[in-house]
């Protein structure tokens, strides 16, 4: 079991002025650490208790799936961007990847559209299934891992990872994810690691 979430793998006004400060803060520091003392009160002292958060994931249910599967989700979703990020991948596997989803302006829209589709609260992944690269929406809590694919990036469409920098604008937030966040060295591992395993 995860003794506490992840670090930030960057300073949290690193995102500036592309995401705020403000909203790093309120999202990791309540949602995603909140998620994390829901989970500890929830398995403490059982079985369960000594499990990862992908195996929770696999094997339970409720609230205990819901915050192990936030946990983890939040985990990968700030592993997902980095400063400076975004924009079309550079030539190599990830290129390749992208490329067979019909290219930089295809994937841009389709993943923005997948993100903008989810009704209520979830994610937009881009994930391989059997091998190839797929752009998925999953909601609430729910993660790509629990029906076999594999994750390569997510991006988390709650309101509240977006709201106080877009308002209600799910699409504006989208856009600037995948124009300037993206982190395409953390789909590149993510994809090589997959590989590796297979």
């Amino acid at each position: 079991m995860y003794v506490d979430v992840i670090p930030l793998p960057y300073a949290k006004d690193a995102l500036e002025p592309v995401m705020k400060q403000e909203t790093v803060e309120f999202h990791y520091e309540k949602h995603h650490k909140g998620y994390m003392a829901k989970l500890k009160s929830l398995i403490a002292g059982k079985p369960e208790e000594g499990k990862s958060l992908v195996e929770l994931m696999r094997t339970s249910s409720g609230a205990v799936f819901n915050n192990a599967a936030q946990v983890w989700n939040h985990d990968f979703f700030w592993e997902s961007m980095k400063p400076n990020g975004g924009g079309a991948p550079p030539a190599g596997d990830v290129g390749d990847l992208i490329a067979g989803l019909g290219g930089w302006e295809k994937f841009r829209a389709d993943f923005i559209a997948a993100g903008v589709a989810r009704f209520g609260s979830g994610y937009a992944w881009l994930v391989l299934d059997r091998g190839k690269g797929k752009i998925i929406d999953t909601p609430n809590a729910e993660n790509p891992l629990t029906t076999g694919a594999t994750p390569l990036l997510t991006c988390d469409v709650w309101e509240h990872a977006y709201y106080l920098d877009h308002r209600n604008n799910r699409q504006a937030f989208l856009e600037v994810f995948l124009d300037r966040l993206v982190s395409w060295d953390f789909v590149a591992r993510n994809a090589r690691a997959a590989s590796q395993a297979d």
